[in-house]
């Protein structure tokens, strides 16, 4: 991780189109992130969408906005990700999820750096450092013809790997001291301490979730553990060793993500629309998606 922190820190600063390849849960958006921050970008807006999220259509209009009268429902002018992203950087996750026709237009963007909203004539220039993610193999897609070449080289100029959090069992444990900072920022109950039985099962255990699993493990602990020192107990099941709840919990979550996913569907991709619509906080709407997997 201390090679990919100098390799990222190389990379912010050549301002060219990165794309992080990793499994589901290793952290591409926060690697994403970080680029930005590091950059001379910095001080200009970060945006992400997750290609996967929405149809083909409304990603078309996510990313490039659309002028009024575009089609039904489209009574005002509103921009896409690409204009609100102008001189900053625009992540796209999920980036193999893209249709072979929007593959074209994101393309264009790339060669020609300016692009048409949805129903418009007049081009809109753009300056975008476009940084991508993925946890297919992009070469492999296009080798299958589901996914252009020339738009993976344009997309890949520097890719980036992010190895499986259970290749790097050394990094748990100050992964584990930074999820804490995290939630100790709450100001409800603090942790200072955990027990060596509880930090050994952290280290035993193959992540198959990655990062986010381990995250939201330690979020689990924070909640339902008591005083300021984590406790074995404290843990998910899973972490100890235990079998996971099965039944109606699975079908509970499967439920849980598609009113997650129609919710963001409905609202193209806004997160407090999406909340208001769910009835939870935009924080809460967050950590639902951590929890059930739509989010690194």
């Amino acid at each position: 991780m201390e090679q990919l922190r100098r390799q990222l820190l190389r990379v912010a600063k050549a301002d060219c189109t990165v794309l992080i390849g990793g499994e589901s849960g290793t952290g591409k958006e926060l690697v994403a992130r970080a680029v930005h921050a590091e950059s001379s970008r910095r001080e200009a807006p970060f945006r992400a969408v997750n290609c996967a999220t929405f149809s083909p259509t409304l990603l078309e209009s996510e990313l490039f906005g659309h002028v009024r009268g575009a089609f039904t429902g489209a009574t005002r002018d509103r921009p896409g990700l690409f204009a609100l992203a102008d001189k900053g950087t625009l992540f796209l996750d999920e980036v193999a999820e893209i249709s072979h026709d929007l593959q074209g237009r994101l393309l264009r963007v790339l060669q020609e750096r300016s692009f048409l909203p949805v129903g418009s004539t007049r081009p809109v220039d753009v300056d975008v450092r476009l940084v991508s993610a993925t946890n297919k193999n992009l070469r492999t897609e296009a080798g299958e013809g589901r996914f252009r070449d020339d738009l993976m080289y344009r997309l890949r100029v520097v890719p980036i790997f992010l190895p499986p959090l259970r290749e790097r069992a050394g990094d748990v444990e100050a992964l584990f001291w930074h999820f804490v900072d995290e939630v100790n920022a709450q100001n409800g109950r603090r942790i200072e301490g955990i027990t060596p039985q509880a930090m050994q099962a952290l280290r035993s255990y193959a992540w198959p979730g990655n990062v986010r699993e381990l995250h939201n493990t330690v979020e689990c602990a924070y909640v339902m553990g008591d005083g300021p020192v984590i406790q074995f107990e404290d843990l998910i099941p899973e972490v100890r060793g235990e079998p996971p709840p099965g039944g109606a919990h699975e079908r509970s979550s499967e439920s849980e993500r598609g009113r997650v996913l129609a919710a963001l569907a409905k609202h193209r991709g806004r997160m407090t629309s999406a909340a208001v619509e769910l009835g939870v906080s935009r924080t809460t709407l967050w950590r639902k998606m951590y929890a059930l997997g739509l989010r690194d």
